[in-house]
């Protein structure tokens, strides 16, 4: 059994005054959370401890109670009279802060002590302790109550005293059959969002390799991903060779319309206004607006290729490794759309995993080489081309195939997805190679080589330096 986990954001509705409630919550959140930090690094031997004992190790420090009404570091010094669910939850904050900081350091002190042993310089700077702390209100089941579909009761911080303030939660709903977990406070600009972890127990759908050599049945979704209007093309291969199904998940054209047109305004206003300030964010609304734009597009396009996998039954995403990309010459708004309809494919990509195993899917990359070169039918050169030229020579980017050895003609894209598929089966179904037949009058080394062959011959040893790929020596693949 597997856990899988995701997050459900949904937006706060409140009076104007409730603000302020918020943000006391979270700062008070982040001193305590900050104080923990300080008394870890003061006593780091709770590092090596598990959860439980750390918090409750920790606790014994701060906390005062029955039994130890004289902590030595007293967190009454920070805040005093704190819920207990609110105080743990900042503590754990904490703690998972300075773990992954004491990892980083240690894992930087690995390398340098390395570089130094080879007689390297070591320039990389050391990992530094939060300076300033803003890390989100996590709300245990204490702090929460009377959670339902369009509403839920927090408890906040006013500044004097602890309140309940009914929220009104707008957005998608919880799902039935998932297990919801402590909720997040999370700002984002001026608004205040929720953010429900939720969870579900699932049955481990086995590595790629297990699923291809151990199921006969098992199906694949080979997904080759564009910068053209096709942003993605899908298509559900068998371990046989057999294409199910097919989906071309458009709308790269109009996107990368709206993000050019965005470009080109802000250029545009950056010619009228002449200097930027350094370190100020010019155009804040065009840039966010062109964030959401691509934010859109990777969780609709990243959606649409899951759903279709599910419904063909599908248990294996496929994608291959991304490229190095180098945008063309052009004025801004060209070379800028190019290069964020490239990152555009690595959002997909990301999201489409998480997506995927929440579906009880796993996602593996192959090779890029070749499949943009060969056929997927033959495996011989082809041809790209466009509407209206001959159909020879190859021209990247355009979106038409021709493979004069089988006269196979159709997209690229699809073409490229079917090997895609085609070299994960070949991954793991691959035999093992047959021992090579020794050639006509030469000796067999089943009984050994009494003497060097090279007296035997009776002329001067080979002193040249071996190529790869010349002769039909050991290891040279045939045919």
């Amino acid at each position: 059994m597997s856990r899988i986990r995701k997050t459900i954001r949904q937006q706060l509705g409140y009076r104007p005054e409730i603000v302020g409630y918020l943000e006391e919550t979270q700062a008070l959140f982040n001193r305590v959370a900050a104080f923990y930090f300080e008394v870890i690094e003061v006593h780091t031997d709770v590092l090596g401890l598990d959860a439980y004992a750390a918090r409750t190790t920790l606790e014994r420090l701060t906390h005062p109670t029955k039994t130890n009404p004289d902590p030595v570091m007293p967190l009454a010094v920070v805040a005093d009279k704190l819920p207990a669910h609110f105080r743990r939850a900042a503590l754990r904050a904490a703690l998972g802060i300075a773990r992954s900081f004491h990892s980083n350091l240690v894992r930087w002190r690995k390398e340098k002590e390395q570089a130094l042993s080879k007689g390297k310089k070591f320039k990389k700077h050391p990992p530094e302790p939060p300076q300033s702390w803003n890390t989100s209100v996590t709300l245990y089941k204490g702090m929460w109550k009377e959670r339902t579909a369009t509403s839920i009761l927090l408890k906040l911080w006013t500044g004097k005293s602890w309140c309940w303030v009914k929220f009104h939660v707008g957005g998608r709903e919880l799902p039935g059959d998932w297990e919801a977990v402590s909720p997040q406070l999370v700002k984002r600009g001026t608004r205040w969002w929720l953010h429900s972890h939720i969870e579900k127990n699932a049955s481990d759908p086995g590595t790629a390799k297990e699923q291809v050599t151990s199921e006969p049945g098992v199906r694949v979704c080979a997904v080759k991903l564009s910068i053209r209007d096709a942003l993605a093309v899908c298509t559900i291969q068998t371990r046989e060779g057999t294409t199910l199904a097919t989906r071309f998940v458009r709308g790269g054209r109009q996107l990368n319309g709206l993000r050019k047109s965005l470009l080109g305004r802000i250029a545009r206003r950056r010619a009228d206004t002449g200097l930027i300030a350094r370190g100020r964010l010019d155009n804040a609304h065009l840039w966010m607006r062109l964030h959401n734009l691509d934010e859109q597009a990777a969780h609709r396009v990243s959606r649409r290729i899951v759903e279709f996998a599910r419904s063909h039954g599908a248990t294996i995403l496929v994608f291959e490794h991304p490229l190095p990309f180098h945008p063309r010459k052009g004025n801004y708004s060209q070379r800028g759309n190019e290069k964020r309809a490239y990152w555009l494919s690595s959002k997909i990509f990301r999201y489409s995993q998480y997506k995927a195993w929440a579906e009880g899917m796993v996602t593996c990359l192959v090779s890029p080489r070749d499949n943009s070169r060969q056929c997927a039918r033959c495996h011989a050169e082809i041809a790209r081309y466009s509407e209206g030229q001959v159909a020879s020579g190859y021209t990247p980017g355009t979106p038409l195939v021709f493979c004069p050895a089988c006269d196979m003609r159709g997209n690229a894209d699809h073409n490229a997805s079917l090997k895609i598929g085609q070299k994960l089966f070949v991954r793991y179904m691959r035999q093992e190679k047959p021992q090579t037949t020794p050639r006509a009058g030469r000796l067999s080394k089943e009984r050994g080589v009494p003497f060097p062959q090279v007296a035997e011959s009776g002329v001067r040893p080979h002193t040249k330096t071996a190529r790869h790929g010349e002769g039909d020596g050991h290891g040279t693949a045939q045919g």
